[in-house]
């Protein structure tokens, strides 16, 4: 089944008075529980592509399909119900509130929801032992190491259980070791049927996808750089 499909997406800004094309003509489908990582160099419209799929930019042309259901012309308010109800976001800087302890930080999107409280924090608490962290619930971000906070961040991305999982350089701010757990913990979340679609600019990490493209000058090509993909 696919969960989203990107047909001929541009997306142009204006520098002044010129026009710049960022993305250029992105075709890309993607099957529930794929996993796959998007590789490019600073400047190669890599993050302008993943907001377009986690609906926090749209594009200049061409359409995004989600769950079958075209977004094009979604208003800013049914955009950001997208991304509540079917979008987890992980980045490389966690982005926690400090005063809160891990469990009401992961709850946070449930709240918004308009989760009860003992839902919410029930399924906080499922998440954080299901990333390895049922023993500092009611840990601070400050009381947790950098690999920790990342875990949470995870967990608060899956609490929601969302269609799609999108993780901006998860393990940017990582150690090696830290890094390798972060990547176990989405390896089991692929093998338990979630899509995830990773931004990276590590080949190693990369490598714990199942299928790589890379983003050069706007264009997606497949693992290698060396050949476009198709339109499906």
């Amino acid at each position: 089944m696919s969960i989203l499909k990107l047909t001929d997406i541009c997306k142009d800004y204006q520098q002044g008075k010129q026009t710049v094309r960022v993305l250029k003509n992105i075709n890309l489908t993607v099957e529930q529980g794929e996993y796959l990582a998007i590789m490019g160099p600073s400047g190669s419209g890599k993050t302008t592509l993943m907001n377009i799929i986690g609906c926090l930019d749209v594009p200049t042309s061409g359409t995004y399909e989600l769950n079958g259901k075209n977004l094009q012309n979604s208003s800013d308010n049914a955009l950001a119900d997208i991304r509540n109800k079917y979008i987890g976001f992980v980045f490389q800087s966690f982005h926690l509130m400090p005063k809160l302890d891990a469990v009401d930080n992961v709850a946070l999107p449930l709240l918004y929801a308009g989760v009860s409280l003992k839902e919410r924090r029930a399924r906080a608490v499922e998440a954080l032992n299901a990333v390895g962290l049922g023993e500092r619930i009611h840990f601070r971000p400050n009381q947790l190491s950098g690999g920790q906070c990342q875990r949470v961040a995870i967990a608060r991305a899956m609490v929601t259980k969302p269609t799609l999982l999108l993780a901006d350089e998860p393990t940017g701010a990582l150690d090696t070791k830290a890094g390798n757990q972060i990547m176990d913990i989405f390896r089991s979340l692929s093998d338990g049927g979630m899509t995830i679609i990773m931004i990276t600019h590590e080949p190693a990490i990369a490598a714990c996808a199942d299928k790589t493209y890379h983003i050069l000058d706007g264009e997606l090509l497949v693992k290698g750089g060396d050949e476009p993909n198709e339109k499906a």
